[in-house]
């Protein structure tokens, strides 16, 4: 599995390591666990952008997460959900902590945010990533 990862990241350009004190502090700020599998993603490239598959990604760094955050009000037009990073196009992707167990992967306008707009995209982490690998460039 490490190889296929491997080559679905070939065009992403992948930031430094993030360290467990930053997701420590995330985690307080928020309320929530984040997923293992992308705490692991993120412990070995703290975000970054590019395309996987058809898909533009651009992953916050986990320091970012809390101001920016905080910056598009997401409290106050989507609660619930944690954004953590976009597709470069007008949609945010966010992590859904109403049900912290599974925190299932959401996309959400930026104009017009709200939790009636947003979109289930994956159930996992690892398949988010997949499905952006496979998308041609539309979601969900």
């Amino acid at each position: 599995m490490a190889n296929y990862f491997n080559a679905l990241l070939e065009k992403f350009d992948a930031n430094g390591a993030s360290t467990a004190e930053v997701f420590d502090g995330v985690e307080k700020h928020f309320g929530c666990v984040l997923p293992v599998q992308y705490k692991n993603f993120m412990g070995s490239c703290d975000g970054g952008e590019g395309f996987i598959g058809g898909q533009y990604l651009i992953l916050w760094r986990a320091a970012e997460l809390i101001d920016f955050n905080r910056d598009y009000e997401v409290e106050k037009y989507a609660p619930g959900l944690l954004f953590f990073g976009s597709n470069g196009g007008g949609e945010a992707f966010a992590f859904d902590t109403r049900e912290p167990e599974r925190m299932k992967i959401r996309m959400v306008p930026f104009i017009g945010m709200s939790l009636n707009e947003a979109k289930l995209v994956a159930d996992t982490f690892e398949s988010f990533l997949i499905r952006l690998a496979e998308s041609n460039g539309t979601l969900p």
